[in-house]
C-alpha cells in the first residue's frame, strides 16, 4: 500500500508539471501523513539535515568553475585545438564539436553547459559549411551527455552522496568511459559525413597549427590534471578541489587570458546562486523522501520484485536498464539520480555489483535522457541555438542514441570499462 500511494502520487505530481522539488516534498509528506505515525515536523528535519554534508559544497562550485571557464574565452581555445586535431577529416567540423565537448566536459561537470558553451560556436559553423542544422543539433546535444561523465561530474558527486561511495573513485571511473563515448562519436559522424557528403573543415593536419593552439589552450586542459591530479594526490578532497578550480579559472580568465572582467565574475554568482539554489531545495527533499523509502521498507520490495524475474545480476542489469532508459525521457538527470538511487542500489548490491560500477551505469542511462523527447534538455538548448525544431533534431539524433546505447551495453557488461582504472589505482 505504501509503495503504492507513494508513486501514484509521485507520477500524477510529475505529469501535471509540478516542479520535481515540490513533487518530492509533496509525495513525502502525504506518504508519512496517511501511513505512520511520524510527526510531520520529521519531514522538515530530515529535509534540512540532509542537506548537511561537506560534499554538497562540491557543487556549487563546480558549477561557477564551469560557468567561469566558459565566460573567460575557455571555449572559444578548446575548440581551435580540436578543429587543429581533427579538422582536416571528412566531417571535420562534427568531429571538432565532440572533441571540444570532450575537452569541456573536463571543467563544466554540466551536460546542458556544455552544449551551450560549445554549440553556441559550432552549431553555426557547421550550417556555414552545408551541414544539416538537424545534424548539426543533434550531434552536439549527443556529445553534451560526455558532460556528466568525464570528470568533474556534478550528477557524480550527488550519486556519491547519496550511495555514500567515493567522489574521487567515482570521478575516476567517468574516465575511460567518457573517452569511448567520445570515440564512439566521432566515428559515427565520420560515417554520417562521408555519406551525406561534408566536406573536411579546415587545412590539413599542421603540428605547428597544433602547437600554437595547444599552447593557447594549455590553461584549460590544466583543470582536470589539477583536479584529478590533486585528489588522488591526497592533496585536497573533491569539495576542496571544486574551490581550488574556482580560484584557478579566476586567475586564467582574468590575469592570463584577460577575458574575464568584474562584470562578468558577478554574473557567474549569480547564475550559480540561482541554479544551487533550486538544486538545493530538491536535495534537501529528496533525502526526506530517502527516509520514507526506507522505512516503508520498498527498496526491498523492489529488489525482490526484480529478482523474481532472474537471479542473473546481468538480467537485472539489462531490465533496470529498461527502465531508466524510459524514466530517462521525462525526469531530470540530478532528480532522477536522487529519486532511484535509494531504490535500486540494494538491490544490485544484493547481486554483488558494485556500487562504482552502477553509479556510472545510472548516470549514463539518464544523461543518455537529456536528448531524448519529450524532456531531453539537451535537445532544447541545441535547438535554441540552431533553431531548428525538435522533430526535426530528434530524427537526426536516432542513429546517435543507438550508438550511445551500444556504449551502455558494452559499460554495463563489462565492468573493467568502468573499475579497471579505479582498481588500478588504488
Amino acid at each position: 500500500m505504501e509503495a503504492t500511494l507513494l508513486f501514484t502520487t509521485l507520477f500524477v505530481l510529475i505529469g501535471i508539471s509540478v516542479p520535481i522539488g515540490i513533487t518530492l516534498g509533496l509525495a513525502s509528506a502525504i506518504c508519512f501523513f496517511f501511513t505512520t505515525n511520524i510527526p510531520m515536523t520529521f519531514l522538515a528535519q530530515k529535509s534540512f539535515t540532509g542537506l548537511d554534508a561537506f560534499p554538497f559544497l562540491a557543487i556549487p562550485f563546480f558549477i561557477l568553475a564551469g560557468s567561469l571557464m566558459c565566460s573567460g574565452g575557455i571555449s572559444r581555445r578548446l575548440v581551435n585545438l580540436a578543429e587543429s586535431l581533427v579538422g582536416f577529416i571528412a566531417g571535420g567540423l562534427a568531429m571538432v564539436t565532440v572533441l571540444a565537448c570532450m575537452f569541456f566536459a573536463a571543467i563544466s561537470g554540466s551536460g546542458p553547459a556544455t552544449v551551450s558553451a560549445i554549440g553556441s560556436f559550432m552549431i553555426p559553423a557547421m550550417k556555414e559549411r552545408k551541414y544539416d542544422g538537424s545534424f548539426a543539433a543533434a550531434i552536439t546535444a549527443a556529445a553534451g551527455t560526455i558532460g556528466v561523465i568525464i570528470p568533474p561530474s556534478i550528477p557524480f558527486v550527488i550519486y556519491c552522496v547519496v550511495a555514500q561511495v567515493s567522489i574521487g573513485d567515482m570521478f575516476i571511473a567517468g574516465v575511460v568511459p567518457g573517452v569511448i563515448i567520445g570515440v564512439s562519436l566521432i566515428v559515427l559522424s565520420y560515417f554520417i559525413a562521408k555519406k551525406k557528403g561534408y566536406a573536411a573543415s579546415a587545412d590539413p593536419l599542421s603540428f605547428r597549427k597544433v602547437a600554437s593552439c595547444f599552447k593557447e589552450a594549455i590553461w584549460a586542459l590544466f583543470v582536470p590534471v589539477i583536479i584529478l591530479g590533486g585528489i588522488y594526490g591526497g592533496i585536497f578532497t573533491p569539495t576542496e578541489a571544486a574551490v581550488v578550480a574556482v580560484i584557478y579559472s579566476i586567475i586564467i580568465g582574468k590575469y592570463v587570458y584577460k577575458e574575464l572582467d568584474n562584470r562578468q565574475i558577478f554574473e557567474c554568482l549569480k547564475s550559480t546562486a540561482l541554479i544551487n539554489g533550486a538544486l538545493e531545495y530538491l536535495i534537501g527533499f529528496s533525502m526526506a523522501f530517502a527516509q520514507y523509502l526506507s522505512l516503508a521498507h520498498i527498496p526491498a520490495a523492489i529488489g525482490a520484485w526484480l529478482t523474481s524475474f532472474s537471479s542473473n545480476p546481468y538480467v537485472i542489469l539489462t531490465l533496470i536498464n529498461i527502465l531508466l532508459l524510459i524514466l530517462g525521457c521525462f525526469l531530470d538527470n540530478i532528480a532522477a539520480v536522487l529519486i532511484l538511487t535509494p531504490i535500486l542500489l540494494p538491490v544490485v548490491k544484493s547481486l554483488g555489483v558494485d556500487p562504482i560500477h552502477f553509479g556510472l551505469i545510472i548516470s549514463f542511462n539518464l544523461a543518455i535522457g537529456f536528448i531524448t523527447p519529450p524532456y531531453g534538455i539537451n535537445l532544447f538548448v541545441a535547438s535554441t541555438i540552431s533553431g531548428e525544431n525538435i522533430e526535426s533534431i530528434s530524427r537526426s539524433i536516432l542513429p546517435v542514441i543507438a550508438t550511445l546505447v551500444g556504449c551502455l551495453m558494452l559499460f554495463t557488461y563489462f565492468p573493467v570499462f568502468s573499475t579497471g582504472l579505479v582498481h588500478l589505482l588504488h
